[in-house]
């Protein structure tokens, strides 16, 4: 595929947000699209056994639906490899300044009938760096529409401050919707065919409505960051820090831009729920959002 990276660069840098159609290799796409369905049918039959697969049982029964996969690559070589697609590490290093860390993903999962819905956010305020070179991508494995809850953006957003995600001095991992009004009132969906990508600024205000069809919509999400963005509050371990980098070489100073977020704590601690909160579920943190 060949692409006009200078005028990408411009339209990302503008928007915040890009879509391009039929980015990903027609057998990778397909490869996709097959285990993906494979993690979404065993689910329901009870028999996906592992930790990262992470269920819920919206039908009042005891039928577990696929709403995500975490660390999707550690769980299948097909995400990894979708991860580490040239075509795709280029583009990003284009977007965030020639090198390229990959920090985390997962495979969020809209269910049938109402599955899916995410309230307004920014990714930044869930892993605050030293700088925001940093975004996401988001491959879409199927169809992704309007009536199965494509990602909302507000255009331009990630030039605005970061919004305190936080509630009664707790972090939900959204913004309430008083703190939003004149923000949000022109949106724009991210629409397109499988096989497309679309690309996110981490300050981007985004969201997603309801899956309101009779299948599922998969949707994996990879998020890179420029190798010189260092987190502000969490720490890892300097291997493996570094053995997430794709694209140039180890950095031992990070570099710093002015952005003001809170840290993402506390979180809510309820009795009996604490656990769920803590793995940062963006799901679990939004339901506390309003009330």
């Amino acid at each position: 595929m060949m692409m006009n990276y200078k005028q990408l660069k411009m339209d990302y840098e503008r928007d915040g947000y890009l879509v391009i159609e039929d980015f990903v290799p027609h057998e990778l796409l397909e490869r996709l699209s097959r285990v993906t369905g494979n993690y979404i049918e065993e689910t329901r039959t009870g028999a996906a056994d592992n930790p990262l697969i992470d269920v819920i049982f919206p039908n009042g029964d005891n039928t577990p639906v696929l709403r995500r996969i975490i660390d999707p690559e550690r769980v299948a070589p097909v995400y990894d490899e979708m991860m580490r697609l040239p075509s795709l590490v280029q583009l990003v290093s284009v977007l965030v300044g020639g090198t390229v860390r990959f920090d985390h993903a997962k495979l969020n999962n809209k269910p049938p009938l109402g599955g899916g819905k995410i309230l307004w956010h920014q990714d930044y305020a869930f892993y605050p760096q030293t700088n925001d070179d940093m975004l996401a991508v988001g491959v879409m494995i199927e169809d992704c529409t309007e009536s199965n809850g494509s990602m909302l953006v507000i255009p331009g957003s990630h030039k605005f401050p970061v919004f305190d995600h936080h509630q009664d001095g707790e972090f939900v991992g959204g913004v309430e919707q008083k703190k939003l009004n004149g923000y949000v009132d022109n949106p724009v969906m991210l629409t397109g065919r499988a096989g497309s990508i679309s690309v996110h600024h981490a300050r981007l205000l985004h969201c997603s409505s309801t899956n309101k069809t009779d299948k599922d919509r998969p949707f994996l999400v990879l998020n890179y960051f420029a190798a010189d963005a260092f987190p502000v509050f969490f720490s890892y371990d300097w291997q493996e820090f570094n053995s997430r980098l794709l694209l140039g070489d180890i950095v031992h100073t990070p570099r710093y831009t002015p952005v003001e977020c809170k840290v993402p704590l506390p979180v809510p601690q309820t009795s009996g729920e604490y656990d769920r909160y803590i793995t940062g579920s963006i799901y679990d943190l939004q339901e506390r959002i309003g009330n």
